[in-house]
């Protein structure tokens, strides 16, 4: 599982890398050259302004329509892990077990636990690397929404609600629900998986690192982290939803098992 956390945030920053954050100070305009910004970043600002426009030059507004059509358009990949993830979970208890029969440490004994591990996957229908495609997919969108908030130069001419989209909240207000958003969204992403250190260090670190963040750049990003975390939130408990409630249920017959 370690092994895979890493590989994952790994391949985030590759796709950070890659994506072309280098230009993030750079006005977005359909004059701007390469395809991560014809192709991702300036379709995506057309679109904040196209709504922009239709409410009236209401960019606040117009960011929360666009964060959801995003969501909902990458709502299937989002399924798509959730379920790969919870069928990983429900494999731990064997996966643990072949992990202890093939204890040692030499090269045999490891190829055998290599193989047994894969005959699991197959009999079940997981593929473990499966959760890594969707999260390919989403986050050159996600982060090309980053971009387009930040570049198109219009939102950082008007406000919304208290604060002005192109400065920093004054009252830090969106910083810290974007950071209880995180939190809850992750808990609720993660239950059943309290035992694992690994996860659990996640939990905490991601919503300080969203906090951080929204605290050093413009409230038009802290809006759309808090929209998109709240939709998160929502899709996680409907996909989640009986296991989540179920949860409760299972300690207190533990409880009285014992």
């Amino acid at each position: 599982m370690k092994k895979r956390i890493w590989l994952l945030m790994g391949l985030v920053g590759l796709v950070v890398l890659l994506t072309g954050c280098t230009e993030i100070n750079q006005p977005i305009t359909n004059e701007s050259e390469g395809f991560w910004n014809e192709y991702i970043v300036y379709p995506l600002s057309w679109l904040i302004t196209y709504f922009a426009t239709l409410l009236g030059n209401d960019y606040g507004l117009s960011i929360i329509i666009v964060t959801l059509l995003i969501r909902f358009a990458i709502l299937p990949l989002m399924i798509k892990q959730t379920k790969n993830t919870k069928a990983m979970q429900a494999l731990q208890p064997e996966m643990k077990a072949l992990r202890e029969k093939y204890s040692s440490k030499d090269q045999k004994t490891q190829q055998k636990l290599q193989q047994e591990t894969m005959g699991l996957f197959q009999k079940h229908g997981v593929n473990p690397l499966a959760g890594c495609f969707p999260l390919l997919v989403q986050m050159p969108i996600l982060i090309g929404f980053f971009h387009a908030i930040t570049r198109t130069r219009e939102i950082a001419e008007h406000n919304f609600l208290w604060f002005d989209l192109g400065d920093k909240d004054p009252y830090f207000i969106l910083p810290v629900v974007a950071g209880i958003t995180t939190f809850i969204q992750q808990k609720i992403m993660m239950a059943g998986m309290e035992n694992n250190p690994q996860m659990t260090m996640m939990l905490y670190i991601m919503p300080v690192m969203i906090v951080v963040f929204a605290f050093n750049f413009p409230s038009a990003l802290s809006l759309y982290w808090v929209v998109g975390n709240l939709f998160m939130i929502v899709q996680t408990y409907f996909i989640k939803g009986p296991e989540l409630r179920k949860a409760p249920a299972t300690g207190t017959a533990g409880g009285t098992k014992k």
